[in-house]
């Protein structure tokens, strides 16, 4: 079994409504950007014929329509999103690129300014 990633940025910005009352919060409600990190993760066996997972043109080509969603987007007005959250964009990345790309094991979305990171493994 392997495990392939291929990794990508995005800058978007957004709001978030928040659920502590403090400072961050605050700077939370109003408009603000991020560089997001995201890697996705194929998981497979070889093919016989080719050697490989997937190939890594496919991948890039379903990365390169996901990021195209995303990058320079206000999030808050992205179709299927929801809420702009680490939790969201996963999930968001997850599904628009599973019909390219089925072998999709795990996404991460990272914001490496702040230290956040979440995977989702469905």
């Amino acid at each position: 079994m392997f495990e392939l990633s291929q990794s990508f940025y995005f800058e978007s910005a957004h709001t978030l409504r928040r659920q502590v009352e403090r400072n961050e919060a605050d700077g939370s409600r109003r408009v603000h950007g991020h560089t997001y990190t995201a890697r996705v993760t194929v998981r497979g066996e070889a093919d016989a014929a080719t050697g490989m997972v997937v190939d890594l043109a496919v991948l890039r080509a379903a990365i390169a329509a996901v990021r195209e969603r995303l990058d320079h987007h206000f999030l808050d007005e992205v179709p299927d999103l929801g809420t702009p959250t680490l939790e969201n964009l996963c999930v968001f990345i997850h599904r628009h690129m599973l019909a390219a790309v089925p072998q999709v094991a795990e996404v991460c979305v990272e914001r490496k300014s702040s230290g956040d990171r979440c995977a989702y493994r469905p």
